[in-house]
């Protein structure tokens, strides 16, 4: 397994920087200053550096299962705007931008993302190829057919690219074998025994264990029998395990706790989150106060009311504050009783449906989010009566608290904005935040914040 990653790793390694140079040696036979070694330096030095920066945006980790645009295009493009400009730098530090042609360096950079993207969206799909038929996979066996067992083997089965080829399961025992039928699609082929044998040979690239949660001796016992296994041996986790797993730990008085139930981020990453959102809200308020003008300006000409409409949400911890947006309806609903806003609503306004289906009425959010009460990127505040309905009907709801709530979102941009509808879609959301939630990264919040420029555009589920 670690020889099938190092060498797509170098593949990839190779591609790079073959597009990175190929790209900057053909711009410059198109201009008069022809200055070959400074060009080529330059271009092994940008690999280089392209190559020293990916071990932080990870670019060079398995792809495999993952999605290409919003995961690996991204971090790849990043990679080389930081590379770039890191070249540019050095450039004029040591006083040779006489030396280069703004032609060709513009054309490096603009250029070499696509080609970087395209070689890289053909490996993937030349590797993914390779491994459908088989080729260079790895075989695996999955002990117990649990729920979680099953599951797993469905998401393998569904994505034969990611590299792993199922032998079978290995049963518990006789009364399991009988309770847990298998889909007719997957097999039984030994028990317990047979595979700790299968273990201690080495048979399998990778044996996994989807063991049942109420047999906690049997699992301490088992897991115990197999240290002395040959093939690496992983845990699939229940659904207790996966929320511990995602708990942090913490020590108190030379005693380790576990937070089940806390604040996500720590108080270095909270400090991250609050310098991201001052800078990053204050230059996006800043280009955006000339639209608000113009929007300001629609709304007071075409329909009587206020420009602006605010409404009580919950925000960190259950406090309670004012969000700010355009005013998109004839009414300002802000009691017990809110009614959303559905499809052909005849509330919304022309300008409204405008403002609503571009996300542009959120626009005087970033106000809240300058005086500390909303985030850039957070899980989207709910109005208080709609807070008061679904934390009765979902369990954990108001966890989505524990973190300031957002402009835009994780739930968002995987398609669950807009109306709920359906307890179903409001479960969706609430999901999506909590993901978001267990996984705070500054990464993470880019990402999402440079997709929702994108996708708010064309957002059938805003209305």
């Amino acid at each position: 397994m670690a020889d099938n990653r190092l060498s797509s790793e170098i593949i990839y390694r190779c591609a790079d920087t073959v597009m990175i140079l190929s790209v900057v040696l053909i711009a410059l036979l198109y201009t008069s200053t022809y200055n070959l070694s400074g060009y080529l330096a330059a271009g092994l030095g940008a690999a280089l550096v392209f190559g020293l920066v990916g071990r932080f945006t990870d670019i060079y980790t398995s792809w495999s299962g993952r999605p290409f645009l919003r995961d690996e295009a991204m971090r790849t493009v990043v990679t080389w705007l930081a590379t770039f400009f890191i070249l540019v730098f050095l450039i004029f530090i040591f006083k040779s931008s006489t030396k280069f042609s703004r032609i060709v360096l513009l054309s490096w950079l603009f250029v070499t993302p696509f080609l970087l993207l395209s070689s890289r969206y053909l490996l993937r799909a030349a590797l993914a190829h390779i491994k459908r038929l088989g080729i260079r996979n790895h075989q695996i066996a999955i002990v117990g057919a649990t729920e979680a067992g099953i599951k797993f083997a469905d998401s393998l089965e569904q994505q034969p690219e990611s590299g792993f080829q199922l032998a079978g399961f290995y049963h518990i025992d006789e009364d399991d074998k009988a309770l847990n039928p298998l889909p007719s699609k997957y097999s039984y082929i030994g028990n317990t025994q047979d595979a700790l044998e299968a273990a201690r040979k080495g048979l399998w690239d990778q044996l996994y264990l989807a063991l049942p949660a109420d047999r906690k001796e049997f699992t301490a016992r088992l897991i115990s029998q197999f240290a002395d296994s040959l093939s690496p041996v992983r845990l699939i986790p229940d659904n207790l395990t996966h929320s511990l797993l995602n708990a942090r730990f913490v020590e108190i008085v030379d005693t380790p706790v576990l937070c089940l139930y806390d604040a996500p981020l720590s108080l270095k990453n909270t400090l991250v989150k609050r310098i991201e959102d001052l800078v990053i809200g204050s230059i996006l308020l800043m280009l955006s106060l000339p639209v608000m003008a113009v929007i300001a300006a629609a709304i007071k000409l075409t329909s009587p009311g206020p420009i602006l409409f605010k409404q009580s949400r919950h925000g960190l911890r259950g406090e309670t504050f004012s969000v700010w947006k355009f005013r998109t309806m004839t009414v300002c609903e802000n009691g017990d009783s809110i009614r959303q806003a559905t499809r052909n609503d005849m509330r919304v306004t022309k300008v409204g449906a405008f403002l609503r289906k571009t996300s542009l009425d959120e626009l005087p959010q970033f106000f809240n989010v300058i005086q500390g009460h909303m985030s850039i990127v957070g899980p989207r505040p709910h109005a208080v009566a709609h807070n008061e309905t679904y934390k009765e009907l979902i369990p954990g709801y108001m966890m989505r608290h524990m973190m300031k709530p957002g402009i835009t979102g994780w739930a968002q941009i995987n398609g669950w904005r807009g109306e709920t509808d359906t307890l179903y879609k409001m479960q969706k959301r609430v999901e999506c935040d909590m993901e978001y939630i267990r996984s705070w990264s500054l990464w993470l919040d880019l990402r999402i914040i440079f997709v929702t420029a994108f996708k708010t555009l064309h957002d059938k589920n805003a209305y």
